[in-house]
């Protein structure tokens, strides 16, 4: 079982100096499982953009983003980079979920199983939810359509009550329903 993405909003700059008093300020969205992994990753790409590194910056907030409504399902695109054993590679994936974090969860298990990529390895580049006539993967559309059903052909009907159940029986269940 994996560890449950969560998105955080971190703002960090380069610790004020006597000559720069007010430096400026960097604003990252982050997936990370804690906000202690979120400024860390903050730091890892601050160093790979600007001349910035902890002992040198300071974090000046973190905020946890949620998602207003996750009560039904949505497409999300995700613009992905990772190193692989061969090389760096860019990569769109698109998944169904009810939440973002969710779909993020998703993307390291998917990655982790099909690519052998580590956690570390992937960067997030952009995430986007995506309208229903505009995904490409086969994988999303092939649960767009209005009268998608899911049959339960083999159900077993359990007892209403405890007292009603018994250990043994003198006749196999009936399990096929029309």
């Amino acid at each position: 079982m994996s560890v449950k993405m969560r998105l955080y909003q971190v703002i960090g700059r380069k610790a004020p100096t006597e000559t720069d008093e007010n430096p400026p300020a960097y604003r990252m969205k982050i997936f990370a499982a804690n906000e202690i992994n979120a400024q860390s990753r903050f730091w890892y790409f601050m160093h790979q953009i600007r001349k910035m590194k902890k002992t040198t910056g300071e974090i000046l907030d973190v905020n946890e983003i949620t998602e207003k409504n996750t009560r039904y399902v949505k497409n999300y695109g995700i613009w992905i980079k990772y190193n692989s054993r061969s090389g760096t590679h860019n990569m769109y994936r698109e998944y169904r979920d009810v939440s973002l974090n969710n779909a993020i969860g998703t993307l390291y298990s998917d990655m982790a199983g099909r690519h052998r990529s580590r956690s570390k390895s992937i960067q997030i580049i952009r995430t986007a939810t995506v309208s229903s006539k505009d995904c490409k993967r086969t994988s999303v559309t092939q649960f767009h359509d209005s009268k998608l059903k899911f049959p339960l052909p083999h159900r077993r009907i359990r007892p209403a009550t405890k007292q009603l159940r018994s250990t043994f029986l003198a006749n196999r269940p009936t399990t096929h329903f029309h």
